[in-house]
């Protein structure tokens, strides 16, 4: 309803500026950390009560705050960073703009506690809505200590959209564990509920604080890249193409060791690999870009994850074929050469180059490119088991209003995956993927309903090491695992020891079969409801066991398929929700040759 143009009171805009900078705990943390660096820290501790809900400190060992610019730290728009507008593009720090402490103050409780060295006292103050309540002198060491508390307090539908306290922490250790891995001199302490669960020493070896952030197993897959053009440089870590994920998760891009979701270094990261790994498969990445501040803009938003850069090309060409060049020097003769030769050849880097160029200048800074056809290549598959053991083909046929798949009769496959039937009213194609997923889908969901589930042990078990939130997540989810025959235990600080794996999955590899699960159960997922998040375990279990494109089935294999469709009730669908078959009806046929 259209009224007067008012003035909004400082109060109203604060909390407003705090919502483009505060939205959960985890950006609290990410400010606060950015902080400590900019300190100079080389020492720092992070305790979560309620996965940060509840309150948050952060302490360091840096400089330190003098006692006359304490009270200035809590006002908008003060920094120490900036003296005029021409410094915005020479500054190297994280932060420069003076909205973080405010925005934070804003809408909690403050309590802070620094002293610099060259003082014999430090300060202690306390910031309640954003107003200085206290301000006394304080015994305390060099360095800064802040107590975040009554987190969105003063907005509470803030604090409504907040999921639970694990997966709250969940985020905090992600913004941690991205922090660590670009500052390997930085020793990072983290609890939580007084209780250690991160402990990251300083290191001088990037690849030492690699395997101690993400594990040793991650580190392994791992090859160096090193490059440089125009006075930029790229340093860092890429996985060998038979490494891969289900997710852009592990993909860690830095622009001068600030981390950045940025669609055109995604899509140059994308481009190396392009014909080396299936698709919709992700590399892991850990790749660092230092430039010239004044050649990049990081104030393209407050949270400042976005960034725009003045040579754009030059930075895309940089890392496709610095990395294309790492990925082939990796691989052995036979399998680099010739597909380096028609990936990241010249000719194919500069289309691809003008493809992201042409996109990043007419994207908004929120949307990201797609990299599809990865590969246009079929792919070699090695010989799997029948699709299903014997014991569990379910002899029962169900027919309903669609008809039996056994009913029809088998002609052949098209394009390595699509199977192809004929019937009486027409022809129709099967996906041999989605169908058969489906079929895995429903018998790991009659396990789980009363059917006993039945595991393959592994001759010689599994151990894998594991990020933090990774590791936590998979013990929560161990009733859910059991239920499915997956058999997995600690193994002592954030390794687990996996023993079996369904006997439905038998020819999966149990490593791959893990990290993909934990991969396909991002985020958002870990704070389903337990019958929410069996569906998606069940699912993403189905997704890796299913027989994959590409690979030719034997008629028995097809038979065998096709029974055990019939013995699922309006089997229409995978578990993703695509179509497992379409039909092409005879009428429809006739009107495709102009029959009717």
């Amino acid at each position: 309803m259209p009224g007067r143009i008012i003035v909004l009171p400082e109060t109203l805009t604060n909390r407003i500026a705090a919502g483009e900078v505060v939205d959960r705990p985890a950006s609290i943390v990410k400010e606060l950390l950015e902080n400590a660096l900019d300190a100079g820290a080389t020492e720092i501790a992070v305790d979560l009560e309620k996965g940060g809900c509840e309150s948050i400190r952060v302490t360091d060992n840096g400089e330190g705050i003098a006692r006359e610019d304490v009270p200035l730290a809590f006002a908008r728009y003060a920094t120490s960073k900036i003296g005029a507008f021409e410094d915005i593009y020479r500054v190297h720090s994280f932060g420069f703009r003076g909205e973080a402490l405010p925005s934070i103050a804003s809408i909690s409780r403050i309590e802070m506690v620094t002293r610099q060295a060259s003082s014999p006292a430090g300060t202690r103050v306390i910031i309640e809505g954003g107003e200085v309540k206290e301000l006394t002198d304080a015994g305390c060491p060099v360095g800064t200590s802040l107590l975040v508390s009554r987190i969105f307090e003063p907005v509470p539908v803030r604090r409504k959209f907040l999921k639970r306290d694990m997966t709250e922490q969940g985020y905090c250790l992600d913004v941690i564990t991205r922090l660590a891995l670009m500052q390997p001199a930085v020793k990072i302490r983290v609890s939580a509920g007084a209780k250690p669960i991160l402990n990251i020493p300083a290191v001088q070896d990037p690849a030492e604080r690699i395997a101690l952030t993400l594990g040793q197993d991650f580190r392994r897959q791992l090859i160096p890249v090193a490059g440089e053009i125009s006075g930029v440089r790229l340093e860092g870590f890429a996985s060998r193409p038979e490494f891969t994920r289900s997710s852009a998760a592990q993909m860690y891009l830095y622009v001068n060791g600030r981390f950045v979701k940025d669609y055109l270094l995604n899509h140059a990261v994308m481009t190396a690999y392009r014909r080396l790994i299936e698709a919709r498969r992700y590399p892991a990445v850990i790749l660092g870009l230092e430039i010239a501040p004044g050649d990049v803009d990081v104030n393209v938003h407050p949270a400042k994850m976005e960034v725009r850069f003045r040579n754009p090309r030059e930075i895309y060409s940089l890392i496709a074929e610095t990395l294309g060049g790492a990925i082939g020097a990796g691989l052995t003769p036979q399998a680099g050469v010739s597909a380096m030769s028609s990936s990241a050849g010249p000719a194919g880097t500069v289309s691809r180059i003008e493809e992201a160029l042409r996109r990043y200048r007419v994207s908004a800074g929120s949307e990201k490119l797609v990299f599809g056809g990865l590969s246009s290549r079929k792919s070699e598959a090695p010989a799997l088991p029948p699709l299903l053991p014997p014991e569990f083909v379910n002899e029962t046929e169900r027919p309903d209003e669609r008809g039996r798949f056994s009913d029809l009769l088998y002609i052949g496959q098209t394009a390595g995956t699509y199977l192809i039937f004929s019937g009486d009213a027409g022809i129709t194609l099967v996906d041999q993927h989605a169908a058969h997923e489906r079929v895995l889908f429903e018998k790991l969901r009659r396990q789980a309903q009363g059917e006993k589930a039945v595991g393959q042990r592994l001759l010689l078990p599994e151990v894998v090491s594991l990020p933090p939130r990774d590791y936590h997540f998979l013990m929560e989810s161990l009733p859910i695992l059991e239920e499915a025959g997956v058999e997995v235990e600690p193994f002592g600080g954030d390794s687990i020891v996996i023993k079996a794996i369904p006997a439905l999955l038998s020819h999966a590899e149990a490593r791959a079969l893990i990290l993909d699960l934990i991969a396909d159960c991002a985020q958002a997922s870990r704070d389903l409801p337990l019958d929410e998040r069996r569906e998606k375990i069940f699912t993403s279990l189905a997704c890796r066991g299913a027989v994959k494109a590409n690979r030719d089935l034997t008629g028995p294999e097809v038979t065998g398929l096709c029974r055990d469709l019939d013995a699922i009730p309006h089997a229409l669908t995978c578990p993703h929700g695509r179509p497992l078959a379409v039909s092409l009806s005879l009428y429809e046929l006739e009107k495709m040759f102009k029959r009717r």
